[in-house]
């Protein structure tokens, strides 16, 4: 019966690291995860908690965001250029939700890199940061115009309900 186990194990396993990275620590650590499992299910004994689905990713959270694709470390999917759309969907899960249950920093970027740099460059070429500025500018000048003159439209008001009386 354990021939049959290292068997299952070494063919999920081998699927596995065909579609994601994995260093030889990595590798190592998942075939003993699946053997574990394999092993629980062949004896009929519970699967501790919810082992499953919180089961470590099989990479870091750090390198999981590459340069040309992010891979999701939820279900172990890769080929993204951004997961946000992919969280929501599939998992029905917030940036900052994944972004906690993985250790990642707050101002993490869940997109690729190359993405990224791409946006980044394509803003600049635009002049995006200095019309969001001339933007916030205006906003603002009108925010304090509208305070200014709404203590004048208050008092009138009063006035014309008092004269109403």
């Amino acid at each position: 019966m354990s021939s049959i186990l290292v068997e299952l194990t070494a063919n999920i396993v081998s699927s596995h690291a065909a579609s994601v990275e994995m260093t030889s620590d990595e590798l190592l650590q998942e075939i003993q995860r699946v053997y574990g499992m394999l092993k629980q299910l062949e004896g009929n004994l519970p699967i501790e908690g919810d082992a499953a689905t919180k089961a470590a990713p099989a990479m870091s959270p750090k390198k999981s965001i590459q340069k040309d694709q992010v891979v999701c470390l939820v279900c172990n999917k890769g080929g993204f250029k951004t997961l946000t759309r992919h969280l929501k969907q599939i998992h029905n899960m917030k940036p900052g939700e994944y972004r906690k249950q993985f250790g990642l920093p707050a101002g993490t970027a869940l997109a690729a890199k190359s993405y990224s740099e791409s946006r980044r460059a394509a803003a600049q070429k635009n002049n995006l940061a200095a019309n969001l500025e001339k933007a916030r500018a205006t906003r603002m000048a009108n925010l304090a115009a509208k305070k200014k003159t709404a203590p004048a439209k208050v008092k009138k008001a009063v006035a014309k309900t008092a004269k109403k009386k």
